[in-house]
């Protein structure tokens, strides 16, 4: 697609679609996820049955037959309604982008077939105890024994790690090599050694599952294996790349609805006998908000345009860019919608202040905002 800013009649069609289903099915129970910390299967399954489940398959095995900007599009309609509710799609694709790029046709087949068309669930399991920002580092391990790999380790803070039913699983054959010497694996839950240990308490992203996965002597053929020995940093990577767009864009939904909430609250609220949206000190947060929005959405549109273009050293730069931006204008925006709401927004009866605690985490994974900083400056300098 040519760069523009405007959606074609298929994409709004789309749009209408998914914010109709995020209003219907997503706000209405966000809440009460949120309360329980209960895992949303009924909202998962209507997504599943909306095509939402496998965004990003190839469309052979039901995947959206969208572009990156279209997809990102559908991220921020579903983000704007719970973020918690929405992670769990976007570890399905965050998980599938291994096999979408280095995958073969038959791990294509045996992984797209159970989450597109089985209802399955999937992790994207790289974060260790002692590895999070510093990939490179790793500890759990492939040991080759013939046609098999044997794998131990302990991966942490991996979402849907609970409920699903595939692992795309970053292990090192050799850590001294660091990066060098890494591979990614698919794993099946029902395979011999894999357990799932804790599940965080978290502060935001509360009915989303976030545990570990303990890895047993997982004996694994070859076959599973992604890529050649020694890919898996650089498939990282590259599923990094074309994630953080996708973050750019949840963040920009989670920013847009904590925006809605403040702005219809402002124009209802009466202080010193008028609405405090006539007041300039409520009018200048607004408009400071509604402005990052619009940069925030930007960023992402063009960083998702250049992947669809096939610009990957753009992409990449864009992609740290856009979801840096983005996440931090969430934070702020969301703290902003509460002090607008003032005693009300930090009371559970609204909204606003579920939005800033899922918010935060925006800030954190798949690389973090001082992360994204070090990248940005890296390919500036060279």
């Amino acid at each position: 697609m040519a760069l523009g800013f405007d959606y074609n009649e298929d994409q709004l069609a789309l749009q209408r679609t998914v914010r109709k289903f995020t209003e219907n099915e997503i706000v209405p129970v966000r809440q009460y996820y949120d309360e329980t910390e209960e895992f949303p299967w009924p909202v998962v399954k209507k997504m599943q049955e909306l095509g939402i489940g496998c965004m990003n398959a190839p469309e052979k095995y039901n995947g959206m037959a969208f572009d990156n900007v279209t997809l990102c599009m559908v991220v921020e309609e579903i983000c704007k309604g719970c973020l918690g509710i929405a992670i769990t799609p976007l570890a399905n694709m965050l998980a599938s982008e291994p096999v979408v790029y280095a995958g073969t046709e038959e791990q294509k087949e045996w992984w797209f077939t159970g989450i597109c068309n089985e209802g399955q669930l999937a992790s994207y399991a790289v974060t260790e105890p002692g590895a999070g920002s510093d990939v490179a580092n790793i500890s759990t391990s492939a040991k080759k024994d013939g046609d098999y790999y044997i794998l131990n380790g302990t991966k942490c803070f991996i979402t849907n790690a609970r409920y699903a039913s595939k692992y795309a699983v970053l292990a090192t054959l050799d850590k001294s090599k660091k990066h060098r010497g890494q591979c990614f694996f698919l794993l099946d839950r029902d395979w011999e050694g894999i357990s799932i240990g804790k599940s965080e308490k978290k502060m935001g992203m509360r009915c989303s599952d976030t545990s570990e996965l303990i890895l047993d002597n997982v004996k694994v053929h070859k076959k599973y294996r992604v890529g050649e020995e020694g890919d898996g940093f650089k498939i990282a990577m590259t599923a990094f790349n074309s994630s953080r767009p996708f973050i750019a864009a949840a963040s920009v939904g989670v920013a847009t609805g904590a925006f809605e909430v403040a702005r219809d609250y402002a124009k209802q609220r009466v202080a010193f006998g008028r609405p405090i949206a006539d007041f300039q000190a409520i009018q200048f947060m607004l408009a400071d908000m509604a402005m990052e929005i619009e940069a925030a959405r930007l960023l992402w549109q063009k960083a998702a345009w250049q992947l669809d273009n096939k610009h990957p050293l753009e992409a990449a730069q864009l992609s740290a860019i856009s979801k840096c931006y983005a996440a931090d204008i969430a934070m702020k925006i969301a703290t902003d919608a509460v002090q607008i709401l003032g005693g009300y927004g930090f009371c559970r009866d609204y909204p606003a202040e579920k939005m800033m605690r899922d918010a935060k985490i925006l800030q954190i994974f798949e690389g973090t905002s001082q992360i994204q900083r070090i990248i940005i400056a890296r390919n500036l300098l060279g």
